[in-house]
Parts: C-alpha cells; sequence; structure tokens
C-alpha cells in the first residue's frame, strides 16, 4: 500500500486545546527570562549591549524552537503510525467478527454435532492465533531493530525519544498478549531491561540536576517529563507501576547530597575549618542554582528549592554527626564548629539570607548541632583549650625561672623598675582564649573563663614553687645566682602587675566574688616573696645583732650604724619596685629590723648595774628609733608604717626612775602594743637590773588588772612574733601563765 493510500486510511486527528505543561513551560520561561534580564539590565550601562542579548536570545530561541519541533514531529509520526496500525487492526477484527457470525450460525443449524466440533474450535482458535501473528509478524520482526535503535537513543540520552520508543514497544507488546492467549514472546523479553536502563537513564540525568540546569537543562527537562509521564500512566499485563517521580526526587536529593557530602569529602583532622568555609560558598550558590535554573525545569509540586534546602540541611548534618561520632576533634575545630554551626549558618550569609525566600522554609528545620553536640564540643574545646593554656603558660614561666640564674641583672623599663613581659603574656593568654569565645555563646565564655581563673591559680601556685626552689637552691649553694635578690625583687613586680592586670578578667557577667581565689593566690606570692627576700636580709643582719645589746652597744653606736649601713645597701634596689608593692617591702623591712632589735633585747645579754646604764641605754634606744626612723624615711618609708617608735616606749620603761611606778609604765605599753606578753615585759625589767620580786610582781599584776587594750587602727604585732626567754623561777609570779609549783617546805 502506497503512502497515499495510508494517508486516505489515516483518521484526522482533532484539534484540541494546546498542552498544558507547554503554557506551564512558557510562564516559567517567561518568569525565568523577567528575573534574568532585570538582573542584567539592572544598571544602566548593560543597556548599551541590549542588542546583543536580543539576538543571542533570538538565536537560543530559533534553537529551542527547531528541537521542539524535531521532538514534536516524531512525536507525531509515531502516533501516525499507530492510527494506520489500529486501522489494518480494524479491518482485521472485522473480517474475524464476520466469519465468527458465520460460523455461529452453522453451529446453530447443527447443533445436534457441536460436540464433534470441540477439534474444529481448537483448530479455529489455533488459526485466529495465526492469523493475528501472521498480521503482526513484519511488525514483530522489527522489535529487535526497535529495542536496538532505542537503547541507542538512552546511550545518546535522548530521553523523551527513547521513552517513545518504549511506549510504541510496549504498547505493541499489549496487542499481542490478548490475540496470543497471554502467551509471552521471547522478542519482547528485553523490553524490562530496556526499561530499567531508561529510568537509570532518568536518575543519572536527576542526579546531575545541578550541573544539567547549567550546561544542558533540556536534557534534565526531558528525563523530568519522562518520570512524570510514566507515573501516571496504567498497566495492563499485571506489571506493578512504575513509579519513576520517586527514584527522580530520590535521585536529585541523592546527588546533591554526593556532590557535597561525599564520604571522601569529609575534612581530615585540622582541616575542618576550611571544609566549612568551602561550604559557606558552596550552600547558598547552591540554593541560588536551585531557585534560577533548576526550578524552572520541574514541575511546581517537585518544590525544589524546599527540596535543596532541606536535603543539604539533612546532608550536612548527617555529615556532621559522623565527624563528632570520629575521633574527637581538636580545639581549633571544635571551636570553629561551635561557631559555624551557630552562627555563620544560621547567619545572612547562608540559611538566614533575606534573598532566601519562603519556598525553602528553613525554618522548618532542625538544629544542626543537638543541645549533647554542643555539650560535646564545648567540653572538647574548653578541654584542649585548658591543656593549650597550660602549657603556653608552663613555658613563659620556665622561660622566667632560666633568667633567675643569669650574670646579668634583671631587665628594667624606662622608668627603671625591673620588668618582665611574663605577666603581660599571662594576662594576654587568658584574656585571649575567654575573648574568642564571646563569638560562640555565653555558657563557652563562661566556662572558659572558669577555666582561665583557674589555670592562673595553677600558674601562682607552680609560680610560688618555683621560687621556694630557686631560694633552697641558692641558699644550699646548688645553684648560686649572682642576683639572687634582684630577681626575687623583680618578681615582686611580676606579682604586682599580674594584680594590677588581673581585672581584665573581671567581665561584666562575672560574679563580683568570682576572681577572689585568684587574689588570695596572689597575696600569698607576694608574702612568699616578701618572705623570701627578708630571709636574704636577716641572713645579713643576724650576725649584727649577736652582739647586742653589750657595754659597747651603750657606748658607742657603731652596731646599729653597721645595722643600717647593712640595710641600706640591700634596701637601695627596692626602688626598682614599684607601688605598692616597695612600701609593702620598705615596711617589712622596717619591721623585721625592729624585731631583730626587740628579740636581741630579750635575750638577757646585758643587764644594767646602775641609774647611769639605765639612763645610757635609754638614750641609746632613743637614738637608734631614730637613726632608724632616719634610715627608713631616706629609703622612702611612709612615716605612719613605722614600727620603731616601739624602741621610744622601751625607753621610757628603761629611764623611769622610780621602780615603784613601774606598773604604770607597763600599762602603758599594754595600751599602745597589746600583744606584749609578761615573758616580754619580765625580760625588759631583767634589762633594767634594778627590780625586786615584789616589784616585778606588782608590774606583771598591771598586765592583767588594767583596763582592756584599744586595738589602734593599722597597729600590727610586734611582740607576738618575738621569742623571749622562759623567765627564772624565782622572777615568776605564784600565779599566771608563767607560774609553777614551788617546792613544799
Amino acid at each position: 500500500m502506497d503512502s497515499a493510500a495510508k494517508d486516505e486510511m489515516q483518521p484526522a486527528l482533532p484539534a484540541g486545546p494546546e498542552w498544558p505543561e507547554q503554557e506551564r513551560a512558557e510562564r516559567l520561561a517567561r518568569g525565568a527570562a523577567l528575573k534574568w534580564a532585570s538582573g542584567i539590565f539592572y544598571r544602566p550601562e548593560q543597556l548599551a549591549r541590549l542588542g546583543q542579548y536580543r539576538s543571542r536570545e533570538v538565536q537560543r530561541t530559533c534553537s529551542l524552537e527547531a528541537r521542539i519541533k524535531s521532538v514534536v514531529q516524531s512525536y507525531l509520526e509515531g502516533v501516525q503510525t499507530g492510527v494506520w496500525q489500529l486501522a489494518q487492526a480494524l479491518e482485521v477484527v472485522q473480517g474475524t467478527g464476520e466469519a465468527l457470525s458465520q460460523t455461529r450460525g452453522l453451529l446453530q443449524g447443527i447443533s445436534k454435532s457441536s460436540q464433534t466440533l470441540e477439534a474444529l474450535r481448537e483448530q479455529v482458535s489455533q488459526h485466529k492465533q495465526l492469523q493475528a501473528l501472521s498480521q503482526l509478524l513484519p511488525r514483530l520482526r522489527a522489535v529487535p531493530a526497535a529495542v536496538a535503535h532505542t537503547q541507542t537513543l538512552i546511550d545518546a540520552q535522548r530521553l523523551l525519544e527513547a521513552y517513545v520508543s518504549l511506549r510504541e514497544l510496549e504498547q505493541l507488546q499489549e496487542e499481542t498478549w490478548a490475540p496470543l492467549g497471554s502467551l509471552e514472546l521471547p522478542v519482547f523479553q528485553e523490553l524490562g531491561l530496556l526499561a530499567e536502563a531508561l529510568g537509570q537513564a532518568v536518575e543519572a540525568a536527576a542526579g546531575a540536576a545541578g550541573q544539567l540546569a547549567r550546561e544542558d537543562p533540556a536534557l534534565l527537562v526531558a528525563a523530568v517529563r519522562v518520570a512524570e509521564m510514566e507515573t501516571g500512566r496504567t498497566t495492563h499485563l499485571g506489571q506493578a507501576p512504575r513509579d519513576w517521580r520517586q527514584r527522580c526526587l530520590r535521585a536529585l536529593q541523592e546527588g546533591l547530597e554526593r556532590v557535597h557530602f561525599g564520604t571522601s569529602l569529609l575534612p581530615g583532622p585540622g582541616a575542618l575549618a576550611e571544609w566549612l568555609e568551602a561550604l559557606r560558598v558552596a550552600l547558598p550558590a547552591e540554593m541560588v542554582t536551585a531557585e534560577a535554573l533548576v526550578a524552572p525545569c520541574c514541575p511546581p509540586h517537585y518544590r525544589v528549592v524546599q527540596l535543596w534546602a532541606h536535603t543539604l540541611h539533612s546532608g550536612l548534618r548527617r555529615s556532621l554527626q559522623q565527624l563528632l561520632a570520629g575521633p574527637e576533634l581538636g580545639a581549633a575545630d571544635a571551636f570553629a564548629l561551635l561557631h559555624w554551626a551557630l552562627h555563620v549558618y544560621l547567619g545572612q550569609e547562608m540559611m538566614g539570607s533575606l534573598e532566601m525566600g519562603p519556598e525553602a522554609d528553613v525554618s522548618q528545620l532542625e538544629p544542626l548541632l543537638t543541645l549533647e553536640n554542643v555539650e560535646q564540643l564545648e567540653a572538647t574545646f574548653v578541654a584542649k583549650a585548658q591543656a593549650s593554656v597550660a602549657q603556653w603558660l608552663q613555658k613563659a614561666l620556665d622561660g622566667e625561672v632560666a633568667e633567675w640564674s643569669r650574670e646579668q641583672e634583671p631587665n628594667t623599663d624606662p622608668s627603671g623598675f625591673y620588668y618582665s613581659p611574663m605577666p603581660a603574656i599571662v594576662l594576654q593568654i587568658l584574656d585571649e582564649n575567654i575573648r574568642v569565645t564571646s563569638l560562640v555563646s555565653e555558657s563557652l565564655q563562661r566556662r572558659v573563663h572558669g577555666m582561665a581563673l583557674s589555670e592562673l591559680g595553677a600558674f601562682l601556685r607552680s609560680f610560688g614553687d618555683a621560687l621556694i626552689r630557686f631560694s633552697r637552691d641558692h641558699l644550699r649553694g646548688q645553684a648560686m645566682a649572682p642576683h639572687y635578690v634582684s630577681y626575687l625583687l623583680a618578681t615582686l613586680n611580676h606579682q604586682s602587675a599580674l594584680s594590677s592586670s588581673v581585672s581584665i578578667l573581671q567581665h561584666n557577667w562575672v560574679a563580683s566574688g568570682a576572681l577572689a581565689s585568684v587574689e588570695a593566690g596572689l597575696d600569698e606570692l607576694q608574702r612568699r616573696i616578701c618572705r623570701l627576700v627578708l630571709e636574704a636580709l636577716l641572713a645579713e643582719l643576724q650576725p649584727l645583732f649577736a652582739a647586742l645589746p653589750s657595754r659597747q652597744w651603750l657606748s658607742s653606736p657603731e652596731l646599729l650604724e653597721g645595722v643600717c649601713e647593712v640595710t641600706e645597701r640591700f634596701c637601695r634596689d627596692f626602688r626598682r619596685v614599684r607601688n605598692p608593692a616597695v612600701q609593702l617591702l620598705l615596711a617589712e623591712a622596717e619591721r623585721a629590723v625592729v624585731l631583730q632589735y626587740l628579740h636581741a633585747l630579750m635575750q638577757g645579754r646585758l643587764v644594767c648595774r646602775g641609774p647611769d646604764e639605765r639612763t645610757q641605754a635609754a638614750e641609746r634606744l632613743r637614738q637608734d628609733a631614730a637613726q632608724l626612723r632616719e634610715l627608713f624615711l631616706g629609703l622612702g618609708l611612709e612615716e605612719r608604717a613605722h614600727c620603731a617608735p616601739v624602741l621610744l616606749a622601751l625607753r621610757e620603761l628603761l629611764n623611769l626612775r622610780d621602780p615603784m611606778l613601774l606598773g604604770l609604765e607597763v600599762a602603758s605599753l599594754r595600751q599602745q602594743f597589746p600583744d606584749v606578753s609578761e615573758d616580754h615585759v619580765s625580760a625588759l625589767l631583767d634589762l633594767r637590773g634594778d627590780v625586786s620580786r615584789e616589784q616585778r610582781q606588782a608590774a606583771l599584776s598591771s598586765l592583767q588588772a588594767g583596763p582592756p587594750p584599744s586595738s589602734p587602727t593599722g597597729r600590727r604585732a610586734l611582740f607576738s612574733l618575738v621569742l623571749a626567754p622562759a623567765p627564772a623561777l624565782s622572777s615568776c609570779l605564784t600565779s599566771g601563765s608563767c607560774a609553777a609549783p614551788l617546792p613544799a617546805e
């Protein structure tokens, strides 16, 4: 039959409404074009290139129209072929119907011989199958070639054409199913594999949706259309429906996760920050691609922007969980992840961007990190940071300790004070660790603040222990330090620098008493340094005080002059200590000298032989007090902090001519110095040399009988720190703290 006859037999296709998908595609294309044009020509200078853009778009439109016409023409040709084949089948069916009518009439006429026609019926049935097979044979012979052609189309990614060809083959299979009595022909066995190959091709195209939307959007559109057409089709051969829409959506998600969160893409140790920075750039770009390029290629019910946002979020969340379940992160990685997840990811640069419309529906996303994850990361960061801070502080302390044995004196600042950068380094390390955590959360900042105070306390204890070892090794001669005292004074400046600057750790959100333990540690360190300095001073003064008091002391000021010379030479470097530490150190030095003086007086080395010697002793006390006052005023000690006036009070006790009035002087001494004891008074009375047992008892009784002593503000303990020798039994009272039972007569 020629083509003209075939065209005459083919029924004309009724004109119908336009394809609804075409209208939607046109609207989406127009919307995308308007959005693109508004972005391109937003600036006036871009209007000069309007002609170039117009000609480029005309060429692109012509190309798209040509491709669409080609696809539609191919589709129409297949439809025409199918219509012609249906017409042929109609003729066959009509002929068969006439033959069956004739056969039915014959069977009614010969009902008695119907049983003998069973074999004939079988023959007729076989004849019908053979007749149908003979009519379909030309088409069946073309099936292998059509299968190969369809596979070629699939390999060439011509998915729409491949789908049309596959549908023609499946339609032919359906046509042969009933006439052949549900007999499955071997020629159709490859259709299942062919359909699966096409489904895999659709999945592959959907899995590369982002790339195809930029490079070959027609292929993506074809894959989505095939999936949609196949999802809405019903089969008549008992086959399960092929839900390619779900396969397509699943492939979109898996492909997106594979691009950004594949196992091979997870960062290794130390590379987390770079990985997060790459995601900060890549994920917003992926969302822009989804909204501008991928969404126009897919039906609206795909909700591409929301699908992209939720897929990226879930993939990122799963990747972070894998990282947290693996080896413990370092401090830098834990901090970077906390800051990125709590601030960058939800910030304006990413999911909180104003450009991300309501289609993304980011408000429904789960937190990127759970509370347990945040707790784990904060604990990891604090532990790692604590180890690092402890290491840095130990290095700073080791470097400082190493300088104490140098041949050179400590470094000084432009003002002449001993100086070391160690206090500034210590506080800078701690403060930077606290301040940087403000970028993450208040809870982490509070944790790091507590850690910093703990490490500062441990550092101060280590500092004090290092000073003790330094002093012990020096005094034992194991490691002599050429400038032992100078470096002790330098450490006092370090303590002062820490005390004056530790307030930088007192942030507004910190409780008022949070630094109490650190301040107590600083005070303890200051006391320890002062004690070591004073021990060095006393080591030089004790040989001089061994000859005091004596007859030479009564007649000559040379002994105290020697003490003053040694003290002045020792305290000369105190000028390199900053206030208020220098005042404290001078006060403690003056107090130590006075205590040594008092201790020497209490040892009973001298007993005055008469009024003249008592007068000499009293005058010597006055001159020594004046000399000590002049010495420490010259060194810079404020007068209100002097302890030497105690010698003037003792002078009055020695200068008293009438021993009967000693009780008044002792009571006056108790009022000025409440810590004076009976042993001290008894030792001073021994120094007078003219006090009888009764007079001693009366004087000592005045300590208890007198009014309670008042405690002058700022008056420090003196006598309680002086160990007085125990008085002889003959000098003791029969009652009191030093009383002892007398033997019975």
